[in-house]
């Protein structure tokens, strides 16, 4: 069961999600990568550095490294996987202008002569001039909130996405390129790396948001110029009112589309507008996956012409001082330059890791399979054939899984299932030597501390039927709250007050365990939880929560004339009861666990309890507790939209068992339906002369909350689509 609430996504583990990561990248690294010739890294390793000198170089070696590749070499894209965001003044032209201007001026032909070599030494006009019209693109980083330099045309802005709302990572920062070199170079891409938490880069966002403007990372860009795209667009699926929820989180977006002469390629996007990088090979120039040259090869011409021609180029460093190594699932320290060349193969072949829309039906499938081949089986089955069953359902999982994410590219969680054949096979193991003796004494012990002790007895005789494993059911669960304690305790003396909630605590206590067999869950402060129906279940679990109740107030009542002859103060309590699905069962922490309910009705209990005080009533039940109990009476207080609900609930106030109710108070409940039905159509007059006549012969907080009520609607007319519904927005 945890393995399907783990796939479903109701209960998460780190520790899965860790081992499923761990596989991720396994699953990497055992793919034998396979050269691809159109792709090509120009290095800037050691050799280049020592032969050329320290980085970052001049930008007029920039601009031959440039001019040899787009020139002779031919190649189809050259992206830089480092930026230019300030001027190169190295030439020292501007120090020589400067003396010209000063010390030098007397000396004759010293400006005519710095004009003529102004060309030589503008060394971002050189590098501006190589790259117009060739196609280059440019590298950035976008970061913190700092601006230098200047930004590409973006892919696209949010005028072409008509109102749609993409997820995408919003920067305020960037630290780009120089307007000059901007200017004349085929466009920018972003090559700021987005690790995970644990460090390790495992996808990259395609696109990333400055200002009102998408922004395509380097390998989208440089993919984009080689294959001479049109575009870069988002593709949606329906209409912005046709949505669900979820997709309207991210716009309905289905992919982002690559737009070209030759087809369209579409590019799956997940959260962010990320995508998984499959990573090919362990990275660097013997990782087997993309071919390396070096710089310096390349501005010497040494580089042989079939290598380089027709091939996409990205310019970047293995070098390790130059700090562009990054931690991935196949290699704790592989070239930066590469995760964008892997990236731009993924998108050369339209082939992308991906999570399928239906991995989680596949994943729940497995689990359900494996796990209930392996229940039925282990427990028949010999030590031996045991091991050797567990082994193979481990192995076919694993197996099942590989396949899939080679031959389909379909990424498939496989942590939980391999768990889940080690879970069964040791519980099996362990059920024979330990756990199967020791469960029923355990189970019995355990629920003593929450329910009656007739009812542990009976358990105790047949322990089997009852477990503290989580569960779903209908039971129904009770809250109560004393009315304002935090006066009580402010009044009195600190022994008295440790008195005064002992014998509150302990007359609540009894009626709920003693008299009607209920499961005492919590104490929380003056508070008490507690519900029906589980460990040992009742049909009559709703009947027993109000009678309970009924018998509470009782309690109180009686409790109350003896602390007010002690001179202590009013005890007064509001009970809330709801009925209806909950997941039961022992829950917790590993230091501290607890047999208890959890859900959406338990939640509107507990609302109820909150509700009494607005209603001056002592008791306020849920109409799936009314018509679970039909043998009571109630008085209808309201319709109600409780915070955190969207639909509305009538809540009731139990009055006692329906044959003891006298023929007058019976006639007080018809008349004040009656009243209700006046009031929810708009008649006030009418409304409020029923209210006032009950008021006067049976007054009661509830009366006078209504009559306010119609004095404020009088006041502010609901409109003739009022619902009759309150709405409150507390808890």
């Amino acid at each position: 069961m945890a393995a399907f609430f783990n796939v479903e996504g109701w209960l998460h583990s780190d520790t899965i999600e860790r081992m499923d990561t761990f596989a991720a990248g396994l699953r990497m690294r055992l793919e034998k990568p396979q050269l691809d010739p159109r792709i090509v890294i120009v290095d800037i390793d050691d050799k280049s550095l020592t032969e050329v000198g320290r980085f970052p170089w001049s930008r007029n070696v920039m601009a031959n490294l440039v001019s040899q590749l787009t020139e002779k070499y031919q190649v189809a894209a050259v992206g830089f996987d480092v930026s230019f965001p300030e001027p190169d003044t190295s030439s020292g032209y501007d120090v020589l202008q400067k003396l010209a201007m000063g010390e030098l001026k007397q000396v004759p032909g010293l400006d005519r002569q710095l004009e003529r070599l102004q060309p030589q030494m503008d060394y971002d006009g050189l590098l501006a001039a190589a790259i117009k019209g060739r196609p280059v693109v440019l590298g950035y980083n976008l970061s913190g909130t700092q601006t230098k330099g200047v930004l590409p045309k973006p892919a696209f802005t949010e005028e072409v996405l008509n109102g749609r709302v993409l997820d995408a990572y919003e920067v305020a920062g960037y630290e780009a390129n120089i307007k000059r070199l901007q200017d004349a170079a085929a466009t920018a891409g972003i090559f700021t790396a987005m690790p995970d938490r644990d460090g390790v880069v495992r996808s990259t966002a395609l696109l990333q948001k400055v200002g009102k403007g998408y922004y395509p990372t380097l390998s989208l860009a440089t993919a984009a110029v080689a294959l001479q795209a049109r575009s870069i667009s988002p593709l949606f699926e329906g209409t912005v009112d046709s949505l669900s929820e979820a997709q309207k989180r991210n716009g309905g977006l289905e992919a982002i589309g690559l737009f070209h002469a030759e087809g369209n390629i579409r590019i799956p996007v997940g959260e962010g507008l990320t995508t998984t990088v499959q990573f090919r090979g362990r990275g660097g120039p013997q990782g087997g996956a993309y071919r390396y040259v070096s710089a310096t090869d390349v501005l010497k011409g040494a580089v042989p012409q079939e290598v380089l021609e027709g091939a996409i180029v990205l310019v970047g460093t293995t070098a390790p001082g130059l700090n562009d190594l990054r931690a991935t699932p196949v290699n704790a320290e592989y070239p930066g330059v590469e995760i964008h060349a892997n990236m731009i193969q993924s998108i050369l072949d339209g082939s992308f890791k991906v999570r399928p829309s239906d991995a989680v039906v596949a994943e729940k499938l497995q689990v359900l399979v494996i796990g209930l081949a392996l229940t039925l089986a282990l427990p028949v089955l010999a030590p031996v054939w045991s091991i050797l069953l567990s082994l193979s359902a481990a192995a076919a999982a694993a197996a099942i899984n590989f396949h899939f994410y080679t031959a389909y590219d379909y990424v498939l969680n496989v942590a939980v299932i391999l768990l889940l054949v080690l879970a069964l096979f040791i519980m099996n193991v362990a059920w024979g030597y330990f756990f199967e003796v020791r469960r029923g004494r355990a189970l019995v012990s355990r629920f003593g501390e929450y329910v009656a002790p007739e009812l542990v007895a009976e358990m105790a005789e047949d322990p089997e039927k009852y477990n503290m494993d989580g569960e779903s059911r209908e039971l129904t669960v009770m809250f109560v709250d004393v009315r304002g304690f935090t006066t009580i305790s402010e009044g009195l003396t600190p022994k008295a007050l440790r008195e005064y909630i002992n014998l509150y605590l302990t007359a609540m206590s009894t009626d709920i365990r003693d008299s009607h067999r209920g499961t005492l869950d919590k104490y929380i402060g003056d508070a008490v939880m507690a519900f029906w129906g589980a460990p040992v279940a009742f049909p009559d679990h709703a009947s027993r929560g109000v009678a309970t109740a009924l018998l509470m107030q009782a309690s109180a009542h009686r409790l109350n004339d003896d602390f007010i002859k002690r001179g202590w103060p009013e005890l007064k309590i509001g009970i809330g009861l709801n009925t209806g699905p909950m997941h039961v069962g022992d829950m917790g922490s590993q230091i501290r666990r607890a047999y208890t309910v959890m859900g959406d009705a338990v939640n509107l209990g507990s609302r109820l309890e909150g509700i009494t005080k607005v209603y001056g009533v002592g008791i306020c039940v849920g109409e799936m507790t009314r018509a679970a109990a039909p043998e009571f009476a109630y008085r209808e207080l309201d319709l109600v939209r409780v915070k955190g609900k969207n639909e509305p609930v009538a809540i009731f106030e139990p009055v006692g068992l329906d044959k003891d109710i006298a023929e007058a108070d019976r006639a007080e409940l018809a008349r004040w339906n009656e009243t209700l039905a006046l009031l929810r159509g708009q008649q006030w007059d009418q409304a409020q002369a029923a209210i006032d006549a009950l008021d006067a012969q049976h007054p009661r907080g509830l009366y006078k909350l209504y009559t306010e009520r119609v004095a404020h609607y009088r006041a502010h007319p609901p409109g003739p689509d009022w619902d009759g519904v309150t709405t409150f927005e507390t808890k």
